[in-house]
C-alpha cells in the first residue's frame, strides 16, 4: 500500500470520538539529567492504557458494515488482545481473543472485563496461530493482526500526528519498536507532518530482531526473546520492516538493566505509571547523550498496564 497523508487524516477523524487524546509532559529533572528538551507523549493514559487502542479501534471502525457483525478475532498476550475487546464492544459486536497461558493476569481479567471471550493457548507463536485459526474457522470473524495490518499501522500513525500538532520543531522522535505498528506509523506521519524530525527506535537487547534486519537489510526473525519488556518480544513483519529500513534514523538496542532503571526514573521524576517496554526510549536517550545533546526530543510512552505487585525495582 502506498500511505498517505490523507489516509492518517482520516483514521485519525475516524477514531477520534473514542480515544483520548493523551497529554505531553516534560521533567525539569529528566532534562537536567539527560541534557536535553524531552517531551513524553503519555499513551499510558489512553484508553485500555497504551496506544493499541488507535490501531485496533481503527480497524475495527474500517470495517465494512456487513462484516461487522461476525465479530473480531487477534491473538495478543495484552495492550493489543484489550484493545480489540474494546473496539468491539464500542461496535456492538463479538470479539474472541487469543491469549498465551503466561500472559499477565492483570492483562486476561482486563480482556474479559471488555466483554470478549478469551481462549488460552501455549505459550509460542505456533500455538497463537492455530488456535487463531480453529476460531476463524467456526465464527467467520474478523482477524486483526497486532502489527502487520494497514488500518492498525493507520491507528497507531495518529499517535506522532497528536505530538507534532502541538510540536512543530522536534529533532527527534523515539518510539519503541517490536512488531512494528508504531514505529512504523510514527514514520509516516513524521514523513507528512514533520519531515525534518529523525525517527530513532529503541529495542531490548535480549529481542533485537529489529536491529539484526535494519543493520543486515534484510528480515531476520528474533527468537528465543527473554525480555522484561513483554509487549516488544515480537519480530518485524514485512509490511513493518520496509516502512522502517526506509525511514529510520537508528535503532538503539537497549539492555535490561537500562530498562529498568529508566523505568525507574519515569516513576520517580514524572510520577506516573509505565511499563517496562515503555521506558526504552529514554533509555535511549541516556545511552547516547553525546548524539542528544541540546536536542529537542519526542518520546512515545507506550503503556502503563503493569502488575504493581511485580515491578522490577
Amino acid at each position: 500500500m502506498n500511505y498517505n497523508k490523507e489516509d492518517i487524516i482520516e483514521s485519525h477523524n475516524r477514531i477520534s470520538k473514542w480515544i483520548h487524546r493523551t497529554p505531553i509532559l516534560q521533567s525539569s529533572s529528566i532534562n537536567k539529567i539527560a541534557g536535553a528538551e524531552i517531551y513524553f507523549k503519555c499513551e499510558n493514559f489512553q484508553k485500555i492504557g497504551a496506544f493499541k487502542m488507535r490501531g485496533a479501534l481503527n480497524a475495527v471502525m474500517s470495517t465494512k458494515k456487513q462484516n461487522l457483525k461476525k465479530g473480531f478475532v487477534t491473538h495478543s498476550s495484552g495492550n493489543h488482545a484489550q484493545a480489540v475487546a474494546l473496539s468491539s464492544n464500542i461496535a456492538n459486536t463479538k470479539a474472541y481473543i487469543v491469549m498465551p497461558k503466561g500472559a499477565p493476569k492483570i492483562k486476561i481479567k482486563a480482556v474479559r472485563g471488555y466483554g470478549a471471550e478469551v481462549t488460552l493457548c501455549e505459550n509460542n507463536e505456533d500455538s497463537r496461530v492455530r488456535v487463531c485459526n480453529k476460531i476463524i474457522k467456526e465464527t467467520g470473524a474478523n482477524f486483526i493482526h497486532p502489527f502487520d495490518n494497514e488500518d492498525v499501522i493507520l491507528g497507531q500513525s495518529t499517535c506522532a500526528k497528536e505530538i507534532y500538532e502541538e510540536l512543530l520543531d522536534l529533532d527527534y522522535i523515539i518510539s519503541p519498536v517490536g512488531g512494528g505498528g508504531l514505529a512504523s506509523g510514527t514514520i509516516l506521519s513524521t514523513k507528512f507532518f514533520s519531515e525534518n524530525t529523525k525517527v530513532v527506535l529503541a529495542e531490548p537487547q535480549k529481542a533485537n530482531d529489529a536491529y539484526e534486519s535494519f543493520t543486515n537489510k534484510r528480515l531476520i526473525p528474533v527468537s528465543n526473546p527473554n525480555t522484561i519488556a513483554d509487549g516488544l518480544k515480537t519480530s518485524l513483519s514485512e509490511k513493518t520492516f520496509k516502512i522502517i529500513l526506509d525511514g529510520t534514523d537508528q535503532i538503539v538496542t537497549i539492555e535490561e538493566e537500562e530498562i529498568v532503571n529508566s523505568m525507574k526514573l519515569i516513576w520517580e521524576r514524572l510520577k506516573i505509571v509505565c511499563e517496562p517496554s515503555c521506558s526504552l526510549p529514554l533509555a535511549a536517550v541516556l545511552k547516547n547523550k553525546k548524539k542528544f545533546k541540546g536536542k529537542k526530543i519526542g518520546l512515545i510512552l507506550t503503556g502503563g498496564n503493569v502488575d504493581v505487585n511485580n515491578l522490577p525495582f
